[in-house]
């Protein structure tokens, strides 16, 4: 039975019986249970704090783990990025440089991959370390598009390769005349005095000196494309190297080739003589790369040793050197 509660009315005098109403009983009710469920869900948390579930344990340790290979991964995409780079350099300063192709510019390597607008779809106003993800795929992308434009550099540089051998075969290379059979350095590359006409003229070639008949050799693999008489160069041969490369072999007294006929490195064309404007038996002979005239003692490496090529270079720049170091002033009379 319910207990009844009394308080003294000073006004009557008298013990009067506390009335409860239903509106105070429902909210007196109401704060009870509210108080309840605060002190309930303040215990459950702190004993969840406290003492967790093996499933949040589990959801907490899978987070961090998450969280670790993440960073572990940007750290490893950060390193194959670095490795990348020094292949590109590579690949640019020296693989591109030896086969003579244009380097790719490094703004076309590194290209953007869309901005951040192409990560939109993984964005998530829940989700926590967002940027961290975003950056990893960003890396990614970046990573995935460099290595694919190195891959068809590389492709480009196979190729180069493979045909590496057929263009050091065609490359002039050797002098087109026998180290036995050359007598004298007539003349180099360069400005020098015509010996005819008495003033400063380009010399386009270089002259060698040796008896009438001796053989002429091609200095590297190639297509004749002219065995016949030319105004001052006498009986030219011209062979088409490739790879932008001419030679010319001027002042022969016989052909042993024709126009049109395929040749390989050291056979031969036809022998010295004195024809065109020329006074006395020397080798006229001419290497010209993408149209231009170049030095032709740059291409005397594959037959001298370090020492001959250096000792033929200083002969070069002093006409009329005899190979065996004197001067020849008598001989000195080739035009070209």
């Amino acid at each position: 039975m319910a207990k009844v509660k009394y308080y003294y009315d000073t006004e009557t005098c008298r013990y009067e019986k506390v009335k409860v109403s239903k509106a105070d009983i429902t909210f007196n009710i109401l704060g009870l249970l509210v108080v309840s469920a605060v002190l309930a869900v303040g215990f459950a948390t702190f004993y969840t704090q406290m003492f967790p579930s093996k499933e949040i344990v589990q959801l907490k340790d899978e987070k961090q783990e998450l969280l670790t290979k993440y960073t572990v991964l940007n750290k490893e995409i950060s390193q194959a990025t670095d490795m990348l780079s020094h292949l590109q350099q590579r690949d640019n300063k020296l693989y591109r440089s030896m086969f003579e192709v244009e380097p790719i510019p490094m703004e076309m390597r590194k290209g953007g991959t869309g901005g951040s607008e192409k990560y939109k779809h993984l964005l998530d106003d829940n989700l926590v370390n967002e940027t961290l993800i975003v950056n990893t795929h960003e890396k990614l992308d970046n990573l995935k598009k460099q290595m694919y434009i190195q891959t068809k550099s590389y492709d480009e540089l196979m190729k180069l390769a493979q045909s590496k051998n057929d263009m050091m075969a065609s490359i002039p290379a050797i002098q087109p005349l026998s180290k036995k059979d050359l007598t004298r350095f007539a003349s180099g590359f360069g400005l020098r005095t015509h010996p005819i006409y008495k003033v400063r003229k380009m010399h386009t070639g270089c002259d060698l000196t040796a008896k009438t008949g001796t053989p002429v050799h091609a200095t590297g693999d190639g297509v004749v494309i002219k065995a016949d008489w030319s105004s001052g160069y006498g009986r030219l041969v011209e062979v088409d190297h490739g790879y932008g490369y001419i030679t010319r072999y001027a002042h022969l007294s016989a052909f042993d080739c024709k126009k049109g006929q395929k040749i390989k490195r050291g056979q031969l064309l036809g022998k010295v003589g004195t024809t065109g404007l020329s006074v006395a038996p020397h080798l006229h002979y001419e290497v010209r790369y993408n149209g231009k005239p170049v030095n032709p003692i740059n291409y005397f490496f594959n037959d001298l040793s370090p020492t001959e090529y250096q000792q033929l270079v200083e002969l070069s720049s002093h006409d009329g050197q005899s190979l065996g170091g004197g001067s020849d002033e008598e001989d000195h009379n080739h035009v070209h």
